[in-house]
Protein backbone atom coordinates (compact mmCIF):
# COMPACT_ATOMS: atom_id res chain seq x y z
CA UNK A 1 0.00 0.00 0.00
CA UNK A 2 2.80 2.19 1.04
CA UNK A 3 4.47 1.80 -2.73
CA UNK A 4 0.90 2.58 -4.22
CA UNK A 5 0.59 5.87 -2.40
CA UNK A 6 3.85 6.67 -3.85
CA UNK A 7 3.60 5.87 -7.45
CA UNK A 8 0.22 7.77 -7.16
CA UNK A 9 1.90 10.46 -5.60
CA UNK A 10 4.39 10.74 -8.18
CA UNK A 11 1.32 10.61 -10.40
CA UNK A 12 1.30 7.16 -11.84
CA UNK A 13 -2.32 6.71 -11.00
CA UNK A 14 -2.83 3.60 -13.20
CA UNK A 15 0.06 2.11 -11.62
CA UNK A 16 -0.66 2.70 -8.01
CA UNK A 17 -4.22 1.17 -8.59
CA UNK A 18 -2.64 -1.52 -9.87
CA UNK A 19 -0.53 -2.45 -6.85
CA UNK A 20 -3.68 -1.86 -4.66
CA UNK A 21 -5.59 -3.82 -6.87
CA UNK A 22 -2.78 -6.92 -6.13
CA UNK A 23 -3.32 -6.10 -2.59
CA UNK A 24 -7.48 -6.49 -2.65
CA UNK A 25 -6.92 -9.41 -4.45
CA UNK A 26 -5.59 -11.21 -0.89
CA UNK A 27 -8.01 -9.29 1.16
CA UNK A 28 -9.72 -12.56 2.66
CA UNK A 29 -6.03 -12.49 4.42
CA UNK A 30 -6.58 -8.98 5.80
CA UNK A 31 -8.27 -8.07 8.97
CA UNK A 32 -10.76 -4.99 8.90
CA UNK A 33 -8.72 -2.40 9.78
CA UNK A 34 -6.12 -3.75 7.12
CA UNK A 35 -8.83 -3.61 4.54
CA UNK A 36 -10.43 0.24 5.89
CA UNK A 37 -6.70 1.12 5.20
CA UNK A 38 -6.66 0.27 1.62
CA UNK A 39 -10.04 1.30 0.61
CA UNK A 40 -8.33 4.59 2.28
CA UNK A 41 -5.79 4.46 -0.09
CA UNK A 42 -8.04 3.71 -2.71
CA UNK A 43 -10.18 6.79 -1.74
CA UNK A 44 -7.04 9.07 -1.62
CA UNK A 45 -5.92 8.04 -5.36
CA UNK A 46 -8.95 8.71 -6.63
CA UNK A 47 -9.53 11.70 -4.70
CA UNK A 48 -6.39 12.96 -5.96
CA UNK A 49 -7.21 11.62 -9.70
CA UNK A 50 -10.23 14.21 -9.57
CA UNK A 51 -12.75 11.08 -9.84
CA UNK A 52 -15.10 11.80 -7.04
CA UNK A 53 -17.57 9.68 -7.58
CA UNK A 54 -14.83 6.59 -7.37
CA UNK A 55 -13.45 7.95 -4.43
CA UNK A 56 -16.60 8.83 -2.66
CA UNK A 57 -17.48 4.64 -3.13
CA UNK A 58 -14.07 3.59 -1.81
CA UNK A 59 -14.45 5.73 1.66
CA UNK A 60 -17.96 4.20 1.92
CA UNK A 61 -16.02 0.88 2.05
CA UNK A 62 -13.71 2.60 5.13
CA UNK A 63 -16.74 2.70 7.32
CA UNK A 64 -18.09 -0.78 6.58
CA UNK A 65 -15.22 -2.59 7.75
CA UNK A 66 -15.80 -3.74 11.61
CA UNK A 67 -14.32 -2.56 14.04
CA UNK A 68 -11.93 -0.16 12.80
CA UNK A 69 -10.55 2.79 14.91
CA UNK A 70 -13.20 5.69 16.12
CA UNK A 71 -10.80 8.54 14.70
CA UNK A 72 -10.47 7.12 11.30
CA UNK A 73 -14.46 6.11 10.82
CA UNK A 74 -15.17 9.84 12.04
CA UNK A 75 -12.61 10.93 10.10
CA UNK A 76 -13.71 9.16 6.83
CA UNK A 77 -17.36 10.10 7.33
CA UNK A 78 -16.64 13.86 7.72
CA UNK A 79 -14.33 13.53 4.17
CA UNK A 80 -17.24 11.82 3.00
CA UNK A 81 -19.59 14.84 3.97
CA UNK A 82 -17.68 17.39 2.50
CA UNK A 83 -17.42 15.30 -0.70
CA UNK A 84 -20.99 14.90 -1.10
CA UNK A 85 -21.35 18.51 -0.81
CA UNK A 86 -18.56 19.01 -3.61
CA UNK A 87 -20.39 16.61 -6.00
CA UNK A 88 -23.72 18.08 -4.81
CA UNK A 89 -25.34 14.95 -3.21
CA UNK A 90 -27.04 17.20 -0.01
CA UNK A 91 -28.92 14.49 1.23
CA UNK A 92 -25.60 12.26 1.29
CA UNK A 93 -23.89 15.14 2.74
CA UNK A 94 -26.44 15.34 5.86
CA UNK A 95 -26.47 11.21 6.18
CA UNK A 96 -22.66 11.38 6.67
CA UNK A 97 -22.70 14.05 9.17
CA UNK A 98 -25.69 12.50 11.50
CA UNK A 99 -23.88 9.03 10.83
CA UNK A 100 -20.51 11.02 12.15
CA UNK A 101 -22.76 12.00 15.08
CA UNK A 102 -24.16 8.94 16.01
CA UNK A 103 -20.35 7.69 16.39
CA UNK A 104 -19.15 10.25 18.68
CA UNK A 105 -22.08 10.52 20.89
CA UNK A 106 -20.61 13.92 22.36
CA UNK A 107 -21.79 17.70 21.67
CA UNK A 108 -22.12 18.17 18.18
CA UNK A 109 -19.47 20.42 16.45
CA UNK A 110 -19.42 23.73 14.80
CA UNK A 111 -18.11 22.50 11.53
CA UNK A 112 -21.20 20.02 11.06
CA UNK A 113 -23.45 22.65 11.98
CA UNK A 114 -22.03 24.95 9.14
CA UNK A 115 -22.07 21.68 6.93
CA UNK A 116 -25.96 21.36 7.53
CA UNK A 117 -26.67 24.57 6.45
CA UNK A 118 -24.81 24.62 3.52
CA UNK A 119 -26.20 21.24 2.60
CA UNK A 120 -30.08 22.35 3.72
CA UNK A 121 -29.50 26.40 2.02
CA UNK A 122 -28.34 23.92 -1.59
CA UNK A 123 -31.63 22.60 -1.01
CA UNK A 124 -34.02 25.13 -0.55
CA UNK A 125 -34.71 24.42 2.80
CA UNK A 126 -34.42 27.64 3.90
CA UNK A 127 -35.99 27.16 7.07
CA UNK A 128 -33.70 24.00 8.28
CA UNK A 129 -30.46 25.80 6.97
CA UNK A 130 -31.27 29.32 9.34
CA UNK A 131 -31.13 27.23 12.35
CA UNK A 132 -27.95 25.47 11.50
CA UNK A 133 -26.17 28.40 10.39
CA UNK A 134 -27.43 30.76 13.57
CA UNK A 135 -26.45 27.78 15.95
CA UNK A 136 -23.25 27.63 14.17
CA UNK A 137 -22.08 31.72 14.96
CA UNK A 138 -24.08 31.43 18.60
CA UNK A 139 -21.36 28.37 19.53
CA UNK A 140 -18.21 29.86 17.90
CA UNK A 141 -18.86 33.37 19.33
CA UNK A 142 -19.84 31.79 22.72
CA UNK A 143 -16.26 29.91 22.85
CA UNK A 144 -14.91 33.26 22.56
CA UNK A 145 -13.77 32.98 18.35
CA UNK A 146 -14.67 34.87 15.81
CA UNK A 147 -17.35 33.40 13.18
CA UNK A 148 -15.76 33.04 9.56
CA UNK A 149 -17.18 35.62 7.11
CA UNK A 150 -18.83 32.91 4.95
CA UNK A 151 -21.20 32.04 7.40
CA UNK A 152 -22.33 35.20 7.81
CA UNK A 153 -22.76 35.59 4.09
CA UNK A 154 -24.72 32.42 4.61
CA UNK A 155 -26.89 33.73 6.86
CA UNK A 156 -28.01 36.67 5.06
CA UNK A 157 -28.67 34.88 2.07
CA UNK A 158 -31.22 32.30 4.12
CA UNK A 159 -32.91 35.06 5.68
CA UNK A 160 -33.34 36.65 2.64
CA UNK A 161 -34.82 33.93 1.05
CA UNK A 162 -37.22 33.31 3.80
CA UNK A 163 -38.43 37.17 3.31
CA UNK A 164 -37.17 38.47 6.63
CA UNK A 165 -35.63 41.43 5.93
CA UNK A 166 -35.63 43.03 9.29
CA UNK A 167 -32.95 39.68 10.14
CA UNK A 168 -30.91 40.68 7.02
CA UNK A 169 -30.02 43.66 8.56
CA UNK A 170 -29.63 42.20 11.59
CA UNK A 171 -26.83 40.01 9.94
CA UNK A 172 -25.40 43.08 8.12
CA UNK A 173 -24.81 44.85 11.20
CA UNK A 174 -22.85 42.19 12.77
CA UNK A 175 -21.65 41.92 8.97
CA UNK A 176 -20.60 45.69 9.13
CA UNK A 177 -18.93 46.04 12.59
CA UNK A 178 -16.92 42.70 12.03
CA UNK A 179 -15.53 42.81 8.26
CA UNK A 180 -16.05 46.49 7.48
CA UNK A 181 -16.37 45.59 3.27
CA UNK A 182 -18.23 48.65 1.11
CA UNK A 183 -20.69 46.39 -0.23
CA UNK A 184 -22.16 45.43 3.35
CA UNK A 185 -22.25 49.05 4.04
CA UNK A 186 -24.26 49.57 1.13
CA UNK A 187 -26.75 46.55 1.20
CA UNK A 188 -26.99 47.76 5.13
CA UNK A 189 -28.71 51.05 3.99
CA UNK A 190 -31.03 49.30 1.18
CA UNK A 191 -32.36 47.02 3.70
CA UNK A 192 -32.71 49.92 6.28
CA UNK A 193 -35.02 51.75 3.36
CA UNK A 194 -36.85 48.60 3.07
CA UNK A 195 -37.86 47.61 6.95
CA UNK A 196 -39.19 51.54 6.70
CA UNK A 197 -35.82 52.93 8.59
CA UNK A 198 -35.06 56.00 7.32
CA UNK A 199 -33.19 57.22 9.73
CA UNK A 200 -30.39 54.72 9.96
CA UNK A 201 -30.46 54.31 6.16
CA UNK A 202 -29.44 57.68 5.67
CA UNK A 203 -26.54 57.66 8.26
CA UNK A 204 -25.25 54.67 7.28
CA UNK A 205 -25.36 55.58 3.42
CA UNK A 206 -23.59 58.77 4.77
CA UNK A 207 -20.96 57.09 6.67
CA UNK A 208 -20.17 54.90 3.83
CA UNK A 209 -19.97 58.22 1.25
CA UNK A 210 -17.26 59.85 3.60
CA UNK A 211 -15.35 56.51 3.83
CA UNK A 212 -15.05 56.74 0.06
CA UNK A 213 -17.56 53.42 -0.50
CA UNK A 214 -20.01 54.52 -2.68
CA UNK A 215 -18.56 54.41 -6.31
CA UNK A 216 -20.44 52.87 -8.40
CA UNK A 217 -23.42 54.42 -10.87
CA UNK A 218 -26.44 52.88 -9.08
CA UNK A 219 -25.51 53.89 -5.33
CA UNK A 220 -24.78 57.21 -6.29
CA UNK A 221 -27.98 57.80 -7.29
CA UNK A 222 -29.63 56.21 -4.57
CA UNK A 223 -27.68 57.81 -1.74
CA UNK A 224 -28.94 61.15 -3.89
CA UNK A 225 -32.01 60.20 -3.36
CA UNK A 226 -31.73 59.26 -0.19
CA UNK A 227 -30.15 62.61 0.24
CA UNK A 228 -33.28 64.73 -1.75
CA UNK A 229 -36.00 63.06 0.05
CA UNK A 230 -34.83 63.78 3.32
CA UNK A 231 -34.89 67.05 2.93
CA UNK A 232 -30.96 67.79 2.30
CA UNK A 233 -30.67 68.58 -1.09
CA UNK A 234 -27.07 70.37 -1.00
CA UNK A 235 -26.01 66.85 -0.08
CA UNK A 236 -27.88 65.20 -2.87
CA UNK A 237 -25.88 67.77 -4.71
CA UNK A 238 -23.16 66.63 -3.64
CA UNK A 239 -23.19 63.43 -4.36
CA UNK A 240 -24.15 64.13 -7.65
CA UNK A 241 -21.28 66.10 -8.38
CA UNK A 242 -18.94 63.69 -6.98
CA UNK A 243 -20.18 61.52 -9.35
CA UNK A 244 -19.33 63.41 -12.19
CA UNK A 245 -15.58 63.46 -10.44
CA UNK A 246 -15.43 59.93 -10.67
CA UNK A 247 -16.65 59.52 -14.31
CA UNK A 248 -18.97 57.04 -12.65
CA UNK A 249 -22.37 59.48 -13.86
CA UNK A 250 -22.90 60.89 -16.98
CA UNK A 251 -24.03 64.64 -17.75
CA UNK A 252 -27.20 63.22 -19.37
CA UNK A 253 -30.40 65.17 -18.95
CA UNK A 254 -32.17 62.90 -16.67
CA UNK A 255 -29.59 63.64 -14.09
CA UNK A 256 -28.66 67.39 -14.71
CA UNK A 257 -32.20 67.69 -14.53
CA UNK A 258 -31.99 66.17 -10.79
CA UNK A 259 -28.75 68.12 -9.87
CA UNK A 260 -30.31 71.49 -10.78
CA UNK A 261 -33.62 70.38 -9.22
CA UNK A 262 -31.41 69.83 -6.02
CA UNK A 263 -29.74 73.15 -6.70
CA UNK A 264 -33.01 74.71 -6.72
CA UNK A 265 -34.42 73.12 -3.62
CA UNK A 266 -30.66 74.10 -1.46
CA UNK A 267 -31.33 78.00 -2.98
CA UNK A 268 -28.07 77.74 -4.36
CA UNK A 269 -29.64 79.76 -7.55
CA UNK A 270 -26.39 80.36 -9.53
CA UNK A 271 -25.13 76.74 -9.25
CA UNK A 272 -28.88 75.87 -10.27
CA UNK A 273 -28.92 77.97 -13.13
CA UNK A 274 -25.08 76.79 -14.29
CA UNK A 275 -26.73 73.36 -14.43
CA UNK A 276 -29.52 74.60 -16.29
CA UNK A 277 -27.45 76.18 -19.00
CA UNK A 278 -25.10 73.06 -19.16
CA UNK A 279 -28.55 70.95 -19.88
CA UNK A 280 -29.85 73.72 -22.23
CA UNK A 281 -26.79 73.13 -24.42
CA UNK A 282 -27.13 69.71 -24.81
CA UNK A 283 -31.13 69.57 -24.90
CA UNK A 284 -33.36 70.09 -28.08
CA UNK A 285 -36.30 72.00 -25.98
CA UNK A 286 -36.39 74.80 -23.93
CA UNK A 287 -37.28 73.88 -20.96
CA UNK A 288 -33.97 74.45 -19.12
CA UNK A 289 -33.90 78.01 -20.39
CA UNK A 290 -36.99 78.23 -18.96
CA UNK A 291 -36.47 77.12 -15.86
CA UNK A 292 -33.12 79.94 -15.61
CA UNK A 293 -36.00 82.16 -16.94
CA UNK A 294 -37.96 82.16 -13.70
CA UNK A 295 -35.34 81.53 -11.04
CA UNK A 296 -33.88 84.44 -12.63
CA UNK A 297 -36.91 86.74 -12.28
CA UNK A 298 -37.30 85.03 -8.04
CA UNK A 299 -33.73 86.84 -7.98
CA UNK A 300 -34.93 90.29 -9.60
CA UNK A 301 -32.01 89.74 -12.41
CA UNK A 302 -34.73 91.25 -15.09
CA UNK A 303 -32.04 91.34 -17.97
CA UNK A 304 -31.17 87.82 -17.78
CA UNK A 305 -34.49 86.66 -17.25
CA UNK A 306 -35.42 88.14 -20.55
CA UNK A 307 -32.33 86.44 -22.35
CA UNK A 308 -33.70 83.04 -20.85
CA UNK A 309 -37.02 83.43 -21.43
CA UNK A 310 -36.93 84.50 -25.27
CA UNK A 311 -34.04 81.76 -25.75
CA UNK A 312 -36.97 78.81 -24.25
CA UNK A 313 -39.27 80.60 -26.38
CA UNK A 314 -36.79 80.30 -29.79
CA UNK A 315 -35.83 76.51 -28.92
CA UNK A 316 -39.62 75.28 -28.17
CA UNK A 317 -41.09 72.27 -27.16
CA UNK A 318 -42.42 73.85 -23.98
CA UNK A 319 -45.36 72.20 -21.95
CA UNK A 320 -46.17 75.32 -20.09
CA UNK A 321 -45.85 78.42 -21.89
CA UNK A 322 -48.19 80.29 -20.05
CA UNK A 323 -45.49 81.03 -17.01
CA UNK A 324 -42.98 81.31 -19.70
CA UNK A 325 -44.96 84.95 -21.10
CA UNK A 326 -45.67 85.74 -17.52
CA UNK A 327 -42.02 85.76 -16.63
CA UNK A 328 -40.92 87.64 -19.90
CA UNK A 329 -43.91 89.92 -19.42
CA UNK A 330 -42.76 90.88 -15.58
CA UNK A 331 -39.20 91.22 -16.46
CA UNK A 332 -39.56 93.41 -19.32
CA UNK A 333 -42.15 95.51 -16.95
CA UNK A 334 -39.86 95.59 -14.38
CA UNK A 335 -37.14 96.86 -16.39
CA UNK A 336 -39.76 99.50 -17.87
CA UNK A 337 -40.11 98.04 -21.49
CA UNK A 338 -43.63 98.18 -21.54
CA UNK A 339 -44.86 97.72 -24.91
CA UNK A 340 -43.00 94.33 -24.60
CA UNK A 341 -44.34 93.74 -21.61
CA UNK A 342 -47.66 93.92 -22.93
CA UNK A 343 -46.92 91.45 -26.02
CA UNK A 344 -45.47 88.88 -23.67
CA UNK A 345 -48.76 89.62 -21.32
CA UNK A 346 -50.62 89.37 -24.31
CA UNK A 347 -49.68 85.81 -25.27
CA UNK A 348 -50.15 84.44 -22.11
CA UNK A 349 -53.50 85.57 -21.95
CA UNK A 350 -53.83 82.61 -24.57
CA UNK A 351 -53.58 79.94 -21.94
CA UNK A 352 -56.38 79.15 -19.40
CA UNK A 353 -54.02 78.94 -16.15
CA UNK A 354 -52.75 82.30 -16.76
CA UNK A 355 -55.99 84.14 -17.70
CA UNK A 356 -56.77 84.64 -13.92
CA UNK A 357 -53.96 86.07 -13.06
CA UNK A 358 -54.04 88.92 -16.04
CA UNK A 359 -58.04 89.21 -15.63
CA UNK A 360 -60.07 92.34 -13.50
CA UNK A 361 -57.04 94.88 -14.13
CA UNK A 362 -54.88 92.22 -11.34
CA UNK A 363 -51.59 94.24 -10.37
CA UNK A 364 -48.68 92.87 -12.23
CA UNK A 365 -47.14 92.95 -8.68
CA UNK A 366 -49.78 90.43 -7.79
CA UNK A 367 -48.85 88.20 -10.31
CA UNK A 368 -45.14 88.42 -9.81
CA UNK A 369 -45.62 86.94 -6.12
CA UNK A 370 -48.38 84.68 -7.24
CA UNK A 371 -46.54 83.05 -10.61
CA UNK A 372 -44.54 80.34 -9.25
CA UNK A 373 -47.91 78.98 -7.22
CA UNK A 374 -49.33 78.35 -9.97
Amino acid sequence: MARAQELADKGNVAEGLEVLDQVKSKSSSLNSYEKAMMFNFYGFIYYNAERVDEALASFEQVVKQNPIPESLEKGTLFSLSQLAMASGKYDKTLQYLEQWEQVDGGKIPVKNYVLKAQATYQQKDYSAAAGYIDQAIELQVADGFLAEESWYVLQRAVYFELKQPAKVAAVLENMVRLFNKPEYWLQLGGMYGEIGEEGKQLAVLEAAFQQGYVTKRSDLRNLSQVYYLNGLPFKAAQVIEKGFELGALNKDDKTLSFLAQSYVGAKEYDKAVATYQTLADISDTGVASQQIAEIRLQQGRFEETVVAAKAAAKRGKLDNLSNLYLALGMANFNLKQFDQALQAFEQAKAYKNAKKWLSNGLNLSNVNKTMHVN
